[in-house]
């Protein structure tokens, strides 16, 4: 069955890892009725965790999606990693959502994927609430964990739902905004009573509260609100629809999923009061790059977003739909805009976890799934009219690399094939062969990623891999100016070669690159072989002069030469030019550059010494630290060659609770012994790939 836009609620369950997403999500599904039992992770069974690799390792690796149906609303669920490896599902999933919904366990508190994650969800102004976890364990509290959240984030959450007590004694929760109590249902969906006399005090207060972030979703209520005092209850929806769609408050819930307690308060709240999808913006880029947001409307001409691709090995290839406007139809044509090329929609599915539905048509806003896409990629926009593409998914950067290649030589072909359908269905994996070490080199968000993609090609693949630290990808440069002159002479046989070249080179500014300058007075070079010389000089800076690495930052001025009128062409300029920038490149005092890359580093407040200090012995430069509610952040510039291993060394320090993100910054000068081992290495990888 489809659904219309204002029919459709869509919600993303994220947060740190083990604060209890997954049981969320299935007790959610059990509570709306669509599977029969909650599974628990331990079985292996719940419908979100489904392949084999999840559940060998009982932890989200993939988002995964289920609806359910709620006072006559379809809402979409999804559930997403909670470790940072597999930061790609989390991002396609609040792309897809215009809710995001925050899991904090109520013992440990705000954790650093929260943090990381509430960032993320303020870049974009998305929408978000917060679901306070796990309140039946001893030591979790619901009011310690609010003032957490509120000193961690400078903001006061408003709770919509209140634990009736907590640990062993926790009973179940209150629906503060239609003033309903719910006992906790243990195996069964919780039912309706009476407030208990002991929370009334507590939940008028909370009910104070939700009035006035109410108030804050429209000046006519604040008004209404600052002359009478209160809202009717049909202003307090308006005023909490509103408030919240424009990201002015943070609703709060209780729960413990496990007991089935606050579930029903939570599905009437996301029914009743989360975003419609017509009062979300998505974007389109322009032809320059620049992004211009857009609404989600039903009533114009069908396009959607491809949010990921995964494949299944029954259903073949699944393209997986945001529809932005209109309405796509099974049995009908579309154009790939991305590709320009046509697409043929055969069928269209929603699911549940692993398990598809077919439907006749997807209605903007909602989310859906089409098979066997011939051209569909994710980020690719499809549309049944002319549109510009959507906004590509804003992913982070990999922040660990490692060199591949096949045991056995014959399976290097099939181990990039696997390797590509990888990088397909996971936009964060990255797959490429980096011509200048002559290694195919995997990156991604971690070692657990990159490991399980390489566990999975092993296992169904039967490809065994090696695996290496990749070689860093060094740069050289000049420091002074220099010239130097070249003359190419070969006699032959009829026609021979002649050309010669004076150069002058100097320095330029880190970034700079590359400049050519044609100085040639009184036609000492022709005009028709300048064109020889520059080629000549780009061919010489592919290697340098003291590792072979590639030059850069250096202006070159051909300034003077002589040609022959019978032997001279472009050839032998080329090569004259060639060894003029070589021989002026060993008078210029050439020196190694080193990539030097941007690092945040995100760790509990315990560690900072700690961390701080292996950053000094990689020859980091702290940039600056900021600390807030037992979280540190610090920014730091460090080596590339440093970094290579670094989630390993990070997951060591934190006992695997530190996080960070990493980005190319420039390269930098390195001298005596650094630059001496860089040479040494560079002269035997040399000696090996003469030897292949």
């Amino acid at each position: 069955m489809s659904h219309s836009t204002d029919k459709v609620r869509n919600i993303a369950i994220a947060g740190h890892g083990q604060t209890g997403k997954t049981t969320l999500f299935e007790h959610l599904l059990f509570t709306g009725g669509v599977i029969p039992r909650a599974e628990t992770l331990e079985s292996g069974k719940t419908t979100s965790d489904s392949t084999p690799e999840e559940i060998e390792r009982k932890i989200s690796i993939h988002a995964a999606m289920g609806h359910v149906e709620h006072n006559g609303i379809k809402i979409n669920i999804f559930d997403t990693p909670g470790s940072s490896d597999f930061a790609g599902g989390v991002i396609s999933s609040f792309r897809a959502s215009e809710m995001a919904l925050l899991t904090v366990d109520g013992k440990s508190g705000v954790q650093i994927e929260t943090v990381k994650l509430w960032r993320t969800l303020n870049d974009s102004g998305k929408p978000r609430g917060v679901f306070i976890n796990k309140l039946d364990n001893d030591q979790a509290d619901f009011n310690r964990t609010l003032s957490d959240i509120k000193e961690k984030f400078k903001i006061e959450p408003v709770p919509v739902t209140l634990p009736m007590g907590s640990g062993g004694g926790f009973k179940g929760v209150i629906d503060v905004l239609h003033g309903k109590a719910y006992l906790s249902g243990g195996e069964a969906v919780e039912k309706e009573s009476p407030i208990p006399d002991e929370f009334k005090d507590a939940v008028s207060a909370a009910r104070e509260k939700l009035i006035e972030a109410a108030a804050e979703g429209d000046d006519s209520l604040m008004e209404q609100y600052i002359e009478k005092g209160s809202l009717s209850p049909e202003e307090m929806k308006k005023g909490l629809i509103e408030a919240l769609a424009m990201n002015k408050y943070i609703p709060a819930f209780a729960g413990a999923p496990l007991k089935n307690a606050g579930l029903v308060p939570l599905l009437d709240f996301i029914a009743d009061t989360a975003p419609n999808p017509k009062t979300a913006k998505d974007a389109t880029l322009n032809p320059e790059g620049k992004e211009t947001e857009i609404s989600i409307d039903p009533d114009k001409p069908a396009a959607a977003l491809v949010i990921r691709t995964n494949y299944d090995q029954f259903s073949g290839k699944l393209s997986w739909l945001k529809v932005i406007s209109g309405k796509l139809s099974a049995d009908s044509e579309a154009i790939n805009v991305t590709e320009n090329k046509k697409e043929r929609i055969s069928k269209i599915y929603i699911c549940q976890g692993k398990k598809l539905e077919e439907i006749k048509e997807l209605h903007a806003g909602d989310v859906g799934i089409i098979t066997k896409a011939a051209t569909l990629k994710t980020n690719d926009t499809l549309a049944q009219a002319d549109c510009p593409v959507f906004a590509p998914l804003r992913l982070p950067e990999p922040v660990h690399s490692v060199a591949v290649n096949a045991v056995a030589k014959k399976d290097d072909d099939k181990l990039g094939e696997f390797l590509v359908r990888a990088a397909e269905e996971d936009k964060t994996f990255r797959y490429h062969f980096n011509g200048e070490t002559k290694e195919t080199v995997i990156s991604g968000m971690g070692e657990l990623q990159i490991n399980i993609i390489l566990d999975k090609i092993k296992a169904n693949q039967k490809i065994e891999v090696e695996t290496r630290v990749p070689k860093v990808a060094y740069r050289e440069t000049i420091t002074k100016k220099a010239d130097a002159e070249y003359t190419h002479k070969k006699q032959s046989g009829g026609h021979g070669q002649y050309g010669k070249v004076l150069l002058e080179i100097a320095p330029l500014p880190r970034g700079e690159n590359y400049q050519f300058v044609n100085a040639i007075f009184g036609g000492a070079i022709p005009k028709n072989y300048i064109p020889g010389v520059e080629k000549g000089v780009v061919e010489g800076m592919t290697h340098g002069t003291m590792a072979s690495y590639p030059v850069v930052d250096v202006e070159v001025k051909v300034v003077d030469g002589k040609y022959h009128p019978v032997d001279s062409n472009e050839l032998s300029f080329k090569i004259a030019a060639r060894g003029a920038f070589r021989e002026a490149m060993k008078k210029a005092n050439p020196t190694l550059l080193e990539p030097i890359m941007n690092l945040t580093v995100f760790v509990e407040e315990k560690y900072l010494g700690d961390v701080m200090s292996d950053l000094s012995g990689k020859r980091g430069k702290i940039l600056g630290q900021d600390s807030a509610g037992g979280i540190a952040e610090i920014r730091a510039e460090v080596p590339q060659v440093e970094l290579l291993r670094y989630s390993i060394d990070l997951r060591s320090i934190t006992s695997g609770t530190g996080s960070f993100n990493v980005a190319f910054s420039h390269y930098s000068p390195i001298s005596g012994r650094i630059a001496d081992d860089v040479i040494k290495a560079r002269e035997s990888f040399k000696v090996q790939e003469a030897d292949e």
